[in-house]
């Protein structure tokens, strides 16, 4: 125990160093270009993650003498509240949210009597956020004298979703026919892609009670290894390079299993259908 007693002091120092360094950073309004690329990557909380990850690595290893805790804790900050968080059904929910309130709010609009077209442009300002950039560009395509058709193809293209080409194919035709019929045809498809988005908020909340789980089972399990790496008896085979092997490959399971539940949690995407090119070029081809 009179052995941990400067392993700690060490750790606190350099601990204290790292939030010196941190603290009296600038942060810096615009990226500077000679940062490389992958570093640009990182979002904030990643790189504050690491940089904790590597000061309590510091620590394991200097109470346990473990090597193995300069890699494994890092990667562990940063890679297990991606594993155990939840899956990004989540955005998908909102993003077919927000499609299936603007396809409602563009039905309305057609209904006053105006062009697609000029209904498009009308339905910017109140298009929700999750898909504003898309709408935003289509609009600006069609301000730029783009072939409404070539723009919805784009539209969809960014969408990358299958109920974003259903609604980008209804919007094709109606482009095409200009017919009347159109805005109870989206009122239609706004019903059912609102169904569709009950249906997967239930899939996702059965779907969480296993994360939920897994979530507590990894946290017991850290703290029950913190405590027996500090009492040092019963992990002591684990300091030989045996061991750190041994070591290795039952952590690397754990994190096997991990992933394969991830994925798991993370279901398949529909296919899409609409393709890039107009249908009539395709047809010329």
């Amino acid at each position: 125990m009179i052995a941990l007693v400067p392993a700690l002091a060490g750790a606190l120092v350099v601990g204290g160093l790292i939030a010196l360094i941190v603290g009296l950073r600038p942060s810096p309004v615009v990226e500077r270009p000679s940062r490389p690329r992958k570093v640009r990557k990182l979002t904030r909380r990643t790189r504050m993650l690491l940089l904790g990850g590597v000061g309590v690595g510091l620590v394991a290893f200097l109470v346990t003498g473990w090597l193995l805790a300069l890699v494994v804790v890092p990667v562990a900050f940063v890679g297990l509240p991606v594993l155990l968080s939840s899956s990004s059904a989540a955005q998908r929910i909102e993003r077919l949210e927000a499609m299936e309130e603007w396809t409602r709010s563009l039905s309305g609009v057609l209904t006053v009597g105006v062009g697609l077209e000029q209904a498009l442009v009308a339905t910017l300002r109140s298009t929700p956020a999750a898909i504003a950039p898309e709408v935003t560009r289509l609009v600006a395509r069609l301000r730029a004298r783009w072939v409404t058709e070539d723009a919805l193809r784009a539209f969809a293209d960014e969408l990358d979703d299958a109920t974003g080409d259903l609604v980008a194919a209804n919007l094709i035709l109606g482009a095409r026919r200009r017919g009347a019929g159109l805005a109870s045809v989206l009122e239609g498809l706004a019903e059912s892609v609102a169904a569709d988005v009950r249906a997967r908020r239930q899939v996702e909340a059965d779907r969480a009670k296993p994360r939920a789980t897994a979530r507590w089972v990894t946290l017991i399990s850290v703290g029950v290894l913190v405590i027996l790496a500090l009492s040092g008896t019963y992990v002591r085979p684990y300091q030989s390079p045996l061991g750190q092997l041994i070591l290795v490959a039952l952590l690397a399971m754990y994190v096997a299993t991990l992933v394969w539940m991830k994925r798991m949690a993370m279901g398949r995407a529909m296919p899409r259908f609409l393709s890039s090119a107009p249908l009539a070029r395709e047809g010329a081809a």
